[in-house]
């Protein structure tokens, strides 16, 4: 559903269906608790274009996901392994909408465990929510086809990688840019379209380096100076596993406050009035105290900004 669509609704009828769905899902504790944020909620009714029921049965089985699959107990050094060639990275810099930008480079592919590729990928949905923009609740995907074929993909990887991405990380994608995919690809493409949702299909955007056209797509959602070569940016920087590990490990050292059992971190509102602007976290080995007491509150806010 669309932003125009939401607004349809109105905030009362809104709220009406986020306590709807809160009261069928009844008590819960701990990190389902955080997890389960009005926001969150809201996200799910946007999923199910705002079908109570629909939405109620996709929650309950994210929430048993959850408990089972632990997403939130996943650390770098569980995923390190999977990683090192950088097929998917979170960049140093965000779009000029302040979402978080996962980097994909499906040539880099360096492991053939399935278990161990997704994982990975939750390790990475976990940590681009972290670093969410304020008022943001969706990321960016920049894929690297530059290298490709065919042996790089799965339709098996892909197929468990959209049942996690579409059913346990709803409306967390704003848009997929395919960069310089190749003509080898549109066969693959036609037979993992359909594991796709539509809405989630019409958020990927094919773009071209040798297409004026397309390429304004890049130049409308990013800083370019900020912005991998390979994408047509001029930052010509390439991949250090090391420095990435650093910032990754930084990062894992904030998840305790965000699932601690007495904190969690403030909520956007279900429906976003704002934009951002654009923002890099290039000082990712310092973490600021100042910044974290600011956004950190009680459990009793209902939900965290996080989620």
């Amino acid at each position: 559903m669309s932003a125009g669509e939401d607004e349809s609704l109105s905030r009362e009828t809104q709220q009406a269906k986020i306590t709807e769905v809160r009261k069928s899902i009844g008590p819960l504790t701990g990190k389902l608790a955080i997890y389960c944020s009005d926001g969150c909620i809201a996200r799910y009714l946007r999923a199910r274009n705002w079908n109570s029921k629909k939405a109620i049965k996709m929650l309950k089985a994210s929430l048993k996901w959850r408990s089972e699959y632990m997403p939130e107990e996943i650390r770098w050094d569980d995923v390190a392994v999977e990683a090192e060639t950088g097929k998917i990275y979170r960049s140093s810099y965000k779009d000029k909408h302040g979402r978080p930008v996962l980097v994909m480079r499906p040539r880099c592919q360096n492991t053939n465990s399935i278990k161990g590729q997704i994982k990975y990928l939750v390790y990475c949905m976990e940590n681009a929510i972290l670093n969410l923009g304020e008022e943001q609740e969706q990321m960016v995907w920049l894929i690297d086809f530059h290298g490709f074929s065919l042996s790089n993909v799965s339709l098996k990887v892909t197929k468990d990688t959209a049942h996690v991405l579409q059913n346990h990380y709803p409306e967390r994608l704003g848009v997929a840019i395919l960069y310089d995919a190749p003509k080898i690809f549109e066969p693959f493409w036609k037979m993992a379209k359909p594991f796709l949702e539509p809405k989630t299909a019409n958020k990927v955007k094919f773009v071209y380096s040798d297409d004026p056209n397309t390429n304004k797509i890049m130049d409308e959602l990013f800083d370019m100076g900020m912005v991998e070569s390979a994408f047509g940016g001029k930052h010509g920087e390439d991949f250090d596993i090391n420095k990435y590990a650093t910032r990754m490990r930084k990062d894992d050292e904030k998840l305790p406050f965000v699932w601690g059992a007495h904190h969690s971190l403030i909520s956007p509102p279900p429906v976003s009035t704002g934009v951002s602007s654009t923002s890099s976290d290039s000082d990712p080995e310092a973490f600021d105290m100042k910044e974290e007491k600011a956004v950190i509150s009680s459990d009793e806010d209902k939900g965290a900004k996080y989620y």
